[in-house]
């Protein structure tokens, strides 16, 4: 029996880039973009060190096109996600990358009044699945409707 594990990386930085939107070639929108976090401790002698980590962060669906619209270079976000590692080869030469796929991003930089976003979504949710679940609710909402006009009911 496998053990369980846990894969979560919650990140607050400041976007070191504009997000980039891109399809897949089914039509799947995915962004990427990248982040610096950024610590500060006291050496042995007393002096502030700073450091700063840089974050590749990619995003699919819903929240791809979200972040594609309201991220610019450096706001300020919190990204929620699991931690990946790609590796790839190109003419020969072997590529490691570590990335967080984010299943989640709240702004923390104030947004213009103008910006608005649809935030109802699921991060692993298609468009077209959350097109299709809508007209599916609303023929939910229309069968009950008609159940509750029923005088025939069972109970």
């Amino acid at each position: 029996m496998a053990s369980r594990s846990l894969n979560k990386a919650l990140l607050i930085g400041n976007l070191t880039r504009d997000p980039e939107l891109r399809y897949t070639p089914k039509g799947n929108p995915v962004c990427s973009f990248s982040i610096a976090t950024n610590s500060s401790w006291k050496d042995a002698e007393g002096n502030v060190q700073e450091i700063a980590e840089f974050h590749n962060i990619i995003a699919w669906n819903k929240l791809a096109e979200i972040c594609s619209q309201i991220l610019k270079t450096g706001m300020k976000v919190y990204i929620e996600g699991e931690i990946r590692n790609r590796k790839w080869e190109k003419e020969g030469v072997n590529y490691n990358r570590t990335e967080i796929r984010a299943d989640n991003m709240m702004v923390l930089t104030p947004l213009s009044k103008n910006v608005s976003v649809d935030t109802d979504f699921d991060s692993n949710e298609d468009i077209s699945d959350k097109n299709s679940k809508s007209a599916s609710k609303k023929v939910k909402d229309v069968e009950i409707e008609e159940l509750d006009s029923l005088d025939d009911l069972p109970f």
